[in-house]
């Protein structure tokens, strides 16, 4: 999450709204097991997610609403690492009824990309961090592979990821892939920890070599290190509707409401820097697991609209494959797409844009 300059109190309260992007969510680890009283819907932010999403996605909502505020119907994927998984896990996974996500032909799929899902709400055992041992598999929300899907990274390219922790999308453009350089930054100091945990309980050490990491304000890092890369990921800071609707401090949550409105604006600045560090003819894929307008199509639209030097990339034909296993919002343009949770595919938030740099 990057820390605003101004205010303090801002900064802070702008970390603790982006929750955990491409993982398990703040509120779904604190939440308790069945049986057990379970950690009480902020009846602040409810109100205004239905006064906002009412109003923007219509009935949809009434849909998308049920399955946010059940958190026993949410869903988890796994996402197997290929420098270290077993035939033994896949087995284990086919026993226990998952079946392997992307299963249609999709316009970029490498076959090295494996992740399985259930239809079925639950969660599989995670692994504990162990010093010199690679984890075998990654629990994520399995809409966020579409992000590194839409980027098509392919091997060689040199490649940016903005805001990369706590670095579920890193660890899957990794499996796609083996890029000439991987640049993975995160300005808040905590969560950079925690991305370098990740990485080095999923990637193997020689690899390392071809991965830098860092601790730069994404805002400037189009001016640091400008027509640098050929894909850039900006997985950006959002109002993180999951963890939002589980906030258990009224007047923090309130606070929240009212700093969304600069989400935006702080939005635009990341995704202008990651323009400015794409190569002639590279890409962009912006994301966030929110589904405010403001936040999404709104963003994508400032920046085509004031951006000469950017077209959108059309990604309806991955819309179209994933469809079967996503719920998407109709209507959207061919340049984006957004995930909406529903039962049995309780998958999202997520919207997705892809843009290109003339």
């Amino acid at each position: 999450m990057w820390r605003l300059r101004a205010p303090a109190r801002l900064r802070r309260q702008l970390a603790a709204s982006s929750g955990l992007r491409g993982g398990p969510s703040l509120a779904q680890e604190q939440l308790k097991s069945e049986g057990k009283p379970q950690k009480q819907i902020c009846q602040v932010v409810l109100d205004h997610f239905e006064k906002q999403y009412m109003k923007e996605l219509g009935e949809a909502w009434c849909t998308v609403r049920e399955v946010l505020t059940s958190p026993l119907c949410w869903q988890y994927a796994v996402l197997l690492n290929k420098f270290s998984c077993s035939s033994d896990l896949e087995n284990n996974l086919h026993l226990k009824g998952y079946h392997r996500l992307f299963q249609e032909t999709l316009p970029y799929l490498p076959g090295s990309l494996k992740c399985y899902i259930s239809r079925t709400p639950g969660r599989f055992p995670a692994q504990k961090h162990q010093i010199g041992k690679l984890k075998e598999y990654y629990l994520l929300n399995a809409a966020s592979l579409l992000p590194v899907l839409a980027l098509e990274i392919k091997d060689g390219e040199r490649v940016l990821d903005m805001c990369a922790a706590p670095g579920g999308k890193s660890i899957a453009m990794l499996q796609c892939a083996s890029p000439g350089h991987l640049h993975c930054n995160e300005y808040d100091s905590l969560r950079s920890s925690w991305l370098k945990q990740t990485l080095e309980s999923f990637i193997p050490e020689p690899l390392m070599n071809v991965i830098t990491l860092s601790e730069l304000d994404g805002r400037h890092i189009g001016d640091l290190h400008p027509e640098l890369y050929d894909k850039v990921l900006l997985d950006a800071p959002c109002s993180n509707d999951k963890s939002w609707l589980f906030s258990s401090d009224i007047q923090q949550a309130t606070i929240r409401l009212i700093q969304r409105k600069a989400l935006s604006a702080l939005q635009v600045q990341l995704l202008r820097s990651a323009i400015k560090t794409l190569c002639p003819g590279g890409s962009v894929v912006y994301s966030t697991c929110t589904l405010s307008k403001a936040e999404n199509s709104d963003v994508i639209s400032h920046i085509l609209n004031s951006c000469s030097n950017v077209l959108p990339v059309d990604i309806s034909e991955l819309a179209n494959v994933v469809s079967d296993e996503f719920t998407l919002v109709a209507g959207v343009q061919p340049h984006e797409l957004l995930v909406l949770p529903a039962r049995g595919k309780a998958w999202g938030p997520m919207y997705v844009a892809k843009l290109k740099k003339m």
